[in-house]
Order: C-alpha cells, then structure tokens, then sequence
C-alpha cells in the first residue's frame, strides 16, 4: 500500500490514520467505507479498481490497496435503517434456510451464501442507498414480483433472492459472472454490454463473489485430504426455468 503523491509507503495502521485526520479535516463529505480483512475500515470519497490493485481517494491524494486485501466495500449509509441492537449473526445461522431454498431452486447452497455474504454481511435489516433489502439485497419491485410480502424475513428474502439467482443462471446458461453481473447491475446492462459491464462496483461484486464461493469449495477439500488438495472446479448447479420472473436488478445497482 502507498499514498500517491505523498511519495512514501505507509502500513496499513499508518494508512487509517492518516484517512482519519484527512476526513477530520474535510468534514461532512458523502462517503463509502473500504473494509480491509485485516478489520480496518477506510473511509474514503470514491474508489477505482485498476487492474489488482484499488485506488481509493481522498482529499489531497490517494491510496492504492491490494485486490486481494479488501473484504467488502459499503456505501456511508448501507445499514442506515436497520433497528437498534441488531445482533450479529454468522452464515451458519441461516444454514438450514439456505439449504432449503436451494434444493428448491437447485441453487448450490455455497454460492447463496458467498452472494449473501458479499450483499449484506447476513445482516437481515441491510438496506443499501439504493433501497436494495435484506439478506440478498432485493430491490422493493424485484421482491414484489416473486411474491414476498416481507422483504426483511429472512426466509422470504433468501427464498426470493436464491429464485432470482437461479433463473438468471439458466439465463445465462450457467455462466456464473455474467449471472452475478445481472444480479448486480441488471440483467439490462448485462445485455447493453454483452458482457460484465464495465462498472467498477460490479466487477469488485463478481469477483468478491467468485472468490468467496470459490474459497467455501476448496476449504472442504484441503481439509480432507491434510490441506494437499487443489481446489476443485466451481459450477454452479442450477435447474431453474429459464424465464425471469424478475426484470429489475436485484441489488442496487452503480454504475
């Protein structure tokens, strides 16, 4: 990691500091917070992703992070509406709930949570600066038309969300980045590009995404054969009908 035009490599501890006094300075600026594995969170006010590599900026300079080195990436007000004292929660509570609707949608249950996971930190009250709610980040028209009544039900909302999912991926005939692109940014854009659209929000999204359901897929194997095994081959199953029921994005979208 390093501060552009301050000419010096800083540590992570050293980074959050000085984004600390910088924004103590800059005052009430809107802003997204970068979330590092290692807990630390960076406020900053945009971000580009450049090939490995994030360019987050701030006020008199930037700092570049390693892809691989950020956990997730939340706009200022993402949880702005959730109750007081929400618990936290891991994704083995929702387990039996996700393994429900994935026999029922013949989604893989690993790449319902890595995309719960990467929409909301199975936070069940989430709701994004776009109006995206719940567990999967449904948008409110998305979540109509599949038939939920409460978007903050945990088992409506992945039931809906592991819906959409899996007719996007017999949309997309199994192909799981263009299926992640559409979940994001619309199967619209998806169609606009003929590709995972050129946005810096979705491409981190499908590669968050990937990586996660990627890691849920090699860790059983590792653990098995005493950490020697190769990941195996990640393809998503799916059995959906081909038609959507849903034409908006699921999530809230960036471009």
């Amino acid at each position: 990691m390093r501060i552009g035009p301050f000419g010096r490599v800083m540590r992570p501890a050293q980074i959050a500091t000085a984004l600390l006094a910088v924004f103590a300075a800059a005052g009430g600026s809107r802003a997204d917070n970068i979330v590092l594995k290692n807990g630390q969170r960076l406020n900053v006010t945009g971000y580009q992703l450049i090939g490995d590599k994030y360019r987050l900026q701030m006020t008199g300079g930037f700092v570049e992070v390693a892809f691989e080195d950020v956990a997730s990436i939340e706009p200022e007000d993402i949880f702005a509406s959730p109750p007081p004292r929400v618990p936290a929660v891991s994704k083995s509570h929702y387990r039996d709930l996700v393994e429900t609707s994935a026999s029922r949608w013949n989604v893989d249950a690993d790449l319902i949570s890595s995309v719960i996971a990467t929409e909301s930190n199975f936070n069940a009250r989430a709701v994004s600066r776009q109006n995206a709610r719940g567990l999967m980040q449904l948008m409110p028209w998305t979540a109509t038309r599949l038939g939920v009544h409460d978007v903050f039900d945990p088992q409506q909302n992945i039931d809906a969300g592991t819906q959409y999912l899996g007719n996007l991926l017999a949309r997309y005939r199994n192909d799981l980045a263009l299926a992640l692109a559409a979940y994001n940014a619309g199967p619209a854009r998806v169609q606009q590009y003929g590709r995972v659209p050129p946005f810096a929000e979705t491409i981190s999204y499908v590669r968050r995404v990937q990586k996660t359901y990627q890691t849920s897929k090699s860790e059983p194997a590792k653990k098995k054969n005493g950490g020697a095994a190769e990941a195996a081959s990640v393809q998503p199953a799916t059995k959906a009908s081909s038609t959507s029921t849903a034409t908006g994005s699921a999530t809230a979208a960036n471009p």
